[in-house]
C-alpha cells in the first residue's frame, strides 16, 4: 500500500504564510528552531503575527529574525532577555509580550496539542500580574489558577530525522520543546536536516508521530552564526 508522501519544498508551503496568524515555534535560543522556515516567513512578508514559544532567540538568530524585522504584534514566551530588541519594542509599546513561566508555558502548548482547555497552576497565586483575567478554582482543598491551552494556525518544527509520512526523531537539545509544538499546530511544518523513505526510522526511536505532521521540507542547513562564533 502507498504511503502519503508529505514531502514539499520551501517554495510550495510559502503560501501558507499570512498575515495575522499565529505561528508556534520549536527551539530554545535557536537551537532546534527551524531556519529555513523562519526565512519562509521572512520571505512572505508576514505581519502583524502572533509568536509562540519559549523564547526570542537572538537578534539575527531563531525566531529573533521575525521579531527584530518588526513582523510581530504580540510574543507568548518565557524569556526575551537574549534579544534586546524584544525589550525595546516592549518598552516603547511596539510589541504586546505575555510572559509565562517555562514550565507552565510548555504545560499550556501539551494541554493544547493533547486537545484539552487548559492547566492548573499554582504559581502567581498571589501575583496581580500574574492571575489577572484568570479564573480560580479549588481542588481537593488547594487553590489554583487556570491557565489556558495554546494552539496555533501554524506550528514550525526543526526534526533531526523524518520519514516522508512525518513521523521525527530529533537531536539532543534540539529537541526540546519541538515534540510539543508538534502535537499544537492546527497546520504543522516540519523542517528536517535529513528525509528518509517510511520503514527506514526504528520504530523505537521516533518521538513524534507523522499524524500530528502535514508537510516536511529538506533543510539547507542553519544559515545564521551562532553566538559563540567569531564575527
Amino acid at each position: 500500500m502507498a504511503v502519503l508522501s508529505k514531502v514539499c519544498s520551501f517554495d510550495d508551503i510559502l503560501p501558507l504564510f499570512q498575515d495575522e496568524q499565529s505561528i508556534m515555534f520549536g527551539g530554545f535560543g535557536g537551537i532546534g528552531t527551524p531556519s529555513g522556515l523562519v526565512d519562509v516567513l521572512m520571505k512572505a512578508g508576514s505581519r502583524d503575527l502572533l509568536l509562540i514559544g519559549n523564547d526570542t532567540g537572538f537578534p539575527d538568530i531563531g525566531i529573533g529574525k521575525l521579531v527584530s524585522n518588526r513582523r510581530a504584534k504580540k510574543l507568548i514566551v518565557s524569556h526575551i532577555g537574549s534579544n534586546p530588541n524584544a525589550g525595546t519594542f516592549m518598552s516603547n509599546g511596539e510589541l504586546e509580550i505575555e510572559f509565562s513561566p517555562q514550565g507552565t508555558l510548555i504545560e499550556r502548548i501539551r494541554a493544547g496539542g493533547m486537545g484539552l482547555g487548559g492547566v492548573l497552576c499554582d504559581i502567581g497565586l498571589d501575583e496581580d500580574i500574574v492571575k489577572r483575567n484568570k479564573q480560580r478554582v479549588t481542588v481537593s482543598g488547594s487553590e489554583y489558577l487556570i491557565e489556558p491551552a495554546l494552539t496555533a494556525d501554524i506550528a514550525i518544527v526543526y526534526a533531526e530525522k523524518a520519514d516522508e509520512f512525518g513521523n521525527l526523531i530529533y537531536d539532543k537539545s534540539a529537541r526540546n520543546t519541538n515534540p510539543l509544538v508538534a502535537m499544537a499546530g492546527k497546520i504543522t511544518v516540519v523542517e528536517a536536516k535529513e528525509i528518509v523513505p517510511v520503514g527506514e526510522l526504528d520504530p523505537e526511536a521516533i518521538i513524534t508521530s507523522g499524524v500530528f505532521v502535514d508537510y516536511v521540507v529538506q533543510s539547507e542547513g542553519v544559515n545564521w552564526k551562532w553566538v559563540w562564533e567569531p564575527r
